[in-house]
């Protein structure tokens, strides 16, 4: 699906696959047939349909959110200390022309200059009660396929941050320019309001506030839960861990972070697919241009230190900086900034080790350090190779929910019925098992715990291999595999289920039988 390119049609924008196509032929078709409102919130609907996959980077303040945007992004453009801009919602999309919009909460737009840094300036200069958030466009080839979406910190804000936060995450009011026109109301706004999939950033300790926040992230993707299907997190600041606090990481720092990351991914699940562990400084600094020709020169130097002398540095920032040597006090300082003591052990060892490494090598060993590809890799999978699915399922729930809003019993009737006519065709499958994940995923449908662990498996995978629970295996085996699964979730739907189980079973029965025909015939 993802292979065969979008699907455009001349109403819309760029379609993210045959599954938004039907939801947005379902809009097309059901305008003429609602209230004037209804149809509004459609014509959002089919403009959120059009627009890249929407991604929301949440989490507690100073859990390093913006940083990880910036490396996301590949450019060093979010601001990263407190202030005003970091209490307002932040849109990155893609434009022919890089400029930042600061949008009112009446409707009214303000250009506004990039700092001299290249960043979004920390202090706005106009009343940020009255902003509702910003839009910043930039010519970057990663947001062709996702808007990323900035958070203010969850936690410790102020009450005005947390609405902004609920209220605005990935949609902005869309007014009608034509005289006498309706616009949505707050209950039908909030329908199709909302990130689609969340990033959410977790540091040492996952607390009960961050449980809540993923709870809370409802809102945030159209009033469907968050879950493995399009949330993801990471643990950042993986090089602040101390590894004696961490059993069986032998004392090395990225061992102690990949195993705490698998057991806060045991504690947010299923609310999430993974948790993988990122040192988003580095990430910023290697990604975005931070790193230059003259640090890697500074980090020859530091490397041609005795190892004594070099290892009492490295005990604490303030040794580090207030050390005499060789290398300025300012440039270590600079060092420090862009990749604190971890960052710069990390690369003295790789120049001792290969001591006529170009400083372009170099940062790409940095990179690598960082863990940043494999978070990359991790959205591949969760988000953009299914983001036909997502944002069909959410733009299905967001037509739900507005028929549902509507006070005439028809209307609710008849879009009710052409939803149902959707998911019962055989290429709607897919909906059908977001839908099943999600209400196993939420807790809406009991199932045994070994159960439970299998739908999530096949749900929220894109790879066969991975939703078989065997990855790496021949197609002959994962064909077995598929048939024989298949036959068991039938059985299961008709003996010893509840109605509700079996409703679930009879969808991951459906999902393994067309498994198994992909393997046996993967041209077909």
């Amino acid at each position: 699906m993802t292979g065969r390119g979008a699907v455009t049609s001349p109403e819309q924008g760029r379609l993210a696959g045959p599954l938004s196509m039907s939801v947005a032929n379902l809009c097309h078709r059901l305008q003429p047939q609602v209230s004037a409102r209804t149809a509004a919130g459609f014509a959002e609907v089919l403009r959120r349909l059009g627009a890249p996959l929407q991604v929301a980077v949440a989490g507690r303040i100073k859990s390093g959110k913006s940083t990880l945007v910036n490396a996301l992004i590949g450019r060093r453009v979010a601001p990263t200390d407190i202030g005003e801009c970091t209490r307002l919602v932040t849109r990155f999309q893609y434009g022919t022309v890089d400029r930042v919009e600061i949008v009112f909460t009446d409707g009214r737009k303000q250009v506004l200059p990039f700092a001299s840094d290249g960043m979004i300036p920390a202090e706005l200069g106009v009343d940020i009660d009255q902003v509702s958030h910003i839009e910043a466009y930039l010519t970057n080839a990663v947001l062709q396929g996702m808007t990323v979406i900035d958070t203010p910190g969850l936690g410790s804000l102020d009450a005005a941050s947390v609405s902004r936060t609920e209220q605005l995450l990935g949609a902005a009011k869309h007014r009608k320019e034509e005289e006498g026109s309706d616009e949505l109301d707050d209950t039908s706004r909030n329908a199709v309001a909302g990130a689609e999939a969340v990033l959410y950033v977790v540091t040492q300790g996952v607390r009960a506030d961050d449980q809540q926040a993923l709870a809370a992230f409802t809102a945030a993707t159209a009033s469907r839960e968050a879950g493995p299907v399009n949330a993801i997190a990471v643990l950042n600041k993986a090089d602040t861990i101390a590894p004696e606090s961490v059993e069986g990481s032998g004392g090395d720092v990225w061992k102690a972070a990949t195993l705490l990351a698998e057991k806060q991914a045991s504690t947010l699940k299923p609310r999430v697919a993974d948790v993988l562990p990122v040192i988003g400084l580095i990430a910023e600094s290697a990604e975005s241009g931070g790193f230059t020709s003259a640090d890697a020169e500074a980090l020859r130097q530091l490397a041609e230190l005795d190892d004594d002398v070099l290892q009492t540095m490295l005990i604490s920032a303030d040794i580090f900086t207030s050390w005499e040597c060789d290398v300025p006090a300012g440039t270590r300082l600079r060092l420090l900034e862009k990749l604190d003591l971890f960052g710069v052990a990390h690369a003295v060892e790789v120049v001792r080790k290969e001591p006529e490494i170009t400083a372009g090598a170099l940062r790409r060993s940095l990179l690598d350090a960082s863990g940043l590809e494999a978070v990359r890799q991790r959205l591949a999978v969760v988000f953009a190779a299914r983001a036909d699915g997502i944002k069909a399922a959410a733009a299905l729930a967001s037509v739900t929910a507005l028929a549902h809003a509507s006070a005439d019993p028809g209307e609710r009737q008849r879009v009710h019925d052409a939803i149902e006519v959707l998911l019962a065709k055989p290429e709607a499958h897919q909906l059908r098992l977001l839908e099943a994940l999600t209400l196993v995923a939420s807790g809406a449908v009991d199932m045994p715990d070994d159960l439970t662990e299998e739908v999530l498996r096949v749900g929220s995978n894109a790879d066969i291999g991975a939703q078989l629970g065997k990855p790496g295996a021949p197609r002959q085996e994962l064909a077995a595999h598929a048939l024989e699964r298949a036959g068991w979730w039938r059985s299961f739907a008709s003996f010893g289920a509840t109605p509700a189980q079996s409703r679930v079973a009879h969808v991951v029965h459906r999902a393994y039988f067309l498994i198994w025909q992909q393997v046996r015939d993967p041209q077909g």
